[in-house]
């Protein structure tokens, strides 16, 4: 744990879903937010405001009195504005918060400098408790890998160090569990809007499926028409789909990805006790 919070001044790059919510949470759990920083003031204020920050929308303004900058903008911008970003700042730690890109990005600019990963899907409508979520991070040298286990786990008692390939991978299964999941959500409630039924009427089933997850592996906790590869079931909701071919194309996919994991689980050896 983090003893004197206030005295860790930090900024927060970046006032999307996750940087929004962690300056929030850090903010909480009494750590010195003394800048945001968003190209927008739209998201830069009205942050700023909550976490009694200073706020700017100019990267040339950008505070050199943060000892720790997190730094959390779309993978697509990260690379480019490093150097911008750390300038007169070298002797600061900078950690970014992405799941799929690599420490070594900030190698070339900085001796300092890690990875701060909070595993959850965030939104700025829906605040989130960092102490029910994971905190992945690494950093480069051994003392500021201290300074993050310590501030992660002033958040949250599930705080794990490993390497960028493995966070590649832990995002990659991230992304099947959580961004494709609610996608599937997302196609569900198009077909029930279809026939005038809300999607409120989908989430004891959803509910009930996630809760399944917590006491079964995944695969023993599969059912529906794939897992049996039901052809009469299968072929009648495919027919149904005619007029919308992705979805036709997904529900084909899936099924048959389903019914080959069931087989090649069932295949296997099983085990004696």
């Amino acid at each position: 744990m983090v003893d004197n919070k206030q005295d860790i001044p930090v900024a927060v790059i970046g006032a999307g879903n996750l940087g929004y919510n962690l300056a929030l949470t850090l903010h909480k759990h009494g750590f010195h937010v003394i800048q945001i920083y968003s190209r927008t003031e739209e998201s830069a204020k009205p942050l700023a405001l909550q976490v009694e920050a200073e706020w700017t929308t100019n990267s040339e303004k950008i505070t050199n009195k943060a000892a720790i900058y997190f730094v959390a903008l779309k993978d697509s911008v990260l690379e480019e504005i490093i150097p911008q970003l750390i300038k007169e700042r070298k002797s600061a730690l900078w950690v970014h918060t992405a799941g799929s890109i690599p420490m070594d990005i900030w190698e070339p600019h900085c001796n300092r400098y890690g990875v701060f990963y909070p595993m959850q899907t965030f939104s700025k409508k829906r605040e989130v408790s960092f102490n029910e979520l994971s905190i992945f991070i690494e950093a480069f040298n051994k003392n500021d890998i201290e300074i993050l286990r310590a501030i992660a786990l002033s958040l949250t008692s599930k705080v794990y160090e490993i390497d960028s390939d493995r966070r590649k991978k832990l995002h990659l299964a991230a992304v099947y569990a959580c961004n494709f999941v609610n996608h599937m959500y997302t196609l569900s409630s198009e077909v029930l809007k279809s026939v005038d039924i809300p999607f409120d009427a989908m989430l004891p089933l959803v509910d009930e499926t996630a809760r399944k997850v917590h006491e079964l592996p995944p695969q023993e906790a599969q059912t529906g028409p794939a897992v049996r590869y039901d052809r009469n079931v299968i072929d009648s909701h495919l027919e149904m789909l005619n007029d919308t071919p992705d979805m036709q194309d997904i529900y084909r996919l899936i099924s048959q990805s389903i019914y080959n994991h069931t087989i090649t689980q069932n295949s296997k050896p099983k085990t004696q006790n």
